[in-house]
């Protein structure tokens, strides 16, 4: 860029000293001042900065949005499963991909709000080159020089600055091309600030616009087909999960039957082993009725030793008992919090 700038003001030297015996006339326009003071310029970038506005902040909401999301899923985490977990990061990272895309379309290098800014542009541009060709044609000058561009001018006095009557200029053309009558007048206030660009940028943009649709077209058949596949996954995952928990419940109860059969049995063998007790502690005692009191003495201890000995048996039956009923309660009560969870988590 350097070399060119330096290139540009060896010509323009080259040049002047060329026309030094008949006297140079030199210019310079400010295309930035011209701009601002254009009005119609001024009210349609006015515009255009809305709606950039606009965009950005329905952008913002949207990406504030899926930063919720996360933050919901990095809180629910615990109480999900993995199917579910993978099922919600997808759908975020769907939906971020679409703003993003959407962002890109507005602000992108080929955004519309590049591609309004240079239609924006383009037509004061050629204002401006028609006007300043009109001026240097009347006025014999032999260069005009921009000092908005990339051009370097290191001093400029203000007597050779025509900007002013650039924009004068600028604004008799307007005034000669504006509507005449009332029905024009409103048709025009109607119309969009924004210029229409020409035939072949209409074409590619048009162009683009539907290879625009077919890459949503495709991204969202896409989206859907694993959307489609996600969801069969899960439902395969909560068919098979339901079907442990029916065979876990199913094994707890085999399991608490067979403790309950048990128990019972070792009831009955107790019973059936004191009543025999009994019957041989009656027989004997008929039998040595004519005994001496010592020996009918020790039989009663005896007798009461295995009482004593049947009622803690069953004692420890109860308790062995009871503990598992309650095992099998709590049980049931984690059952019931586990289905709780998963439908909270539906």
């Amino acid at each position: 860029m350097q070399n060119k700038v330096l290139f540009l003001l060896t010509l323009v030297l080259l040049s002047i000293s060329s026309y030094a015996q008949r006297g140079v006339r030199v210019a310079y326009i400010d295309t930035e001042y011209i701009l601002e003071n254009v009005p119609e310029y001024q009210e349609a970038i006015a515009q255009l900065n809305q709606k950039a506005d606009k965009w950005k902040n329905e952008i913002a909401a949207k990406l504030s949005a899926i930063e919720q999301k996360r933050k919901d899923l990095s809180n629910e985490k615990a109480l999900l499963t993995k199917e579910l977990i993978e099922e919600r990061e997808e759908d975020i990272y769907f939906e971020e991909k679409e703003i993003l895309d959407y962002q890109q379309k507005r602000f992108g290098p080929n955004g519309d709000l590049f591609i309004q800014q240079k239609q924006l542009m383009q037509p004061v541009q050629d204002q401006i080159f028609a006007a300043v060709q009109d001026i240097a044609t009347n006025r014999k000058y032999d260069f005009i020089l921009d000092k908005s561009s990339n051009t370097t001018i290191l001093f400029s006095a203000k007597q050779y600055d025509i900007s002013e009557t650039v924009i004068r200029s600028i604004t008799r053309t307007a005034k000669r091309t504006q509507a005449q009558s009332k029905a024009e007048r409103k048709a025009a206030k109607e119309e969009e600030l924004v210029p229409e660009v020409n035939l072949e940028q209409e074409a590619r943009a048009k162009a683009l616009e539907e290879k625009k649709k077919e890459r949503e077209s495709a991204i969202e058949e896409a989206r859907q087909k694993k959307l489609a596949a996600r969801e069969a996954k899960v439902k395969a995952a909560e068919e098979r999960r339901q079907k442990i928990l029916e065979e876990r419940e199913k094994a707890k109860q085999a399991k608490l039957d067979a403790r309950n059969k048990v128990s019972e049995t070792e009831n009955n063998e107790d019973e059936a082993k004191t009543d025999d007790d009994e019957k041989e502690e009656t027989e004997t005692d008929t039998t040595t009725e004519t005994e001496v009191k010592t020996k009918a003495q020790l039989i009663e201890e005896n007798r009461q030793k295995k009482l004593a000995e049947r009622e803690a048996r069953k004692k420890a039956l109860e308790e062995k008992k009871k503990k598992i009923l309650e095992e099998r309660q709590k049980a049931l009560e984690e059952k019931q919090k586990i289905r709780d969870s998963i439908n909270q988590n539906k």
